[in-house]
């Protein structure tokens, strides 16, 4: 398993069913970005992009996708940034705790937004 420093993109209708390493599939029309685990592993991450989800930056050369991407689900349990088409790595390993509250946190944030779109306080 090689570590992947640096992604290109493209902007796609349809993810493609065959994804390759190194790449970034943008799909606006679907509000998605799919590539492969840059670890290596060839686990395929999915990245909704929305208020309360990921939230990308394209400034007409480079993409970048914020917050992190924390594979907490995956074996690799990789943790990296997507910033202007460069992955930086996360220096530590996320326990079992830190990965719980940071999954709360991103659930009441869905809940949040979800329930003020709706009109629901």
């Amino acid at each position: 398993m090689k570590k992947i420093s640096r992604l290109t993109h493209e902007f796609v209708e349809f993810v493609p069913s065959t994804l390759k390493d190194g790449v970034l599939y943008i799909s606006i029309p679907y509000t998605t970005a799919v590539h492969r685990c840059c670890c290596g592993c060839g686990n395929k991450v999915v990245t909704p992009l929305s208020p309360a989800g990921w939230k990308l930056i394209f400034d007409g050369e480079t993409v970048s996708l914020h917050p992190s991407i924390g594979n907490w689900s995956f074996t690799c349990r990789s943790h990296y940034w997507v910033n202007r088409n460069s992955i930086s790595w996360a220096d530590n390993k996320w326990s079992r705790g830190q990965i719980d509250v940071n999954r709360a946190a991103d659930q009441w944030a869905r809940e949040k937004h979800y329930s003020a779109s709706a009109g629901v306080d």
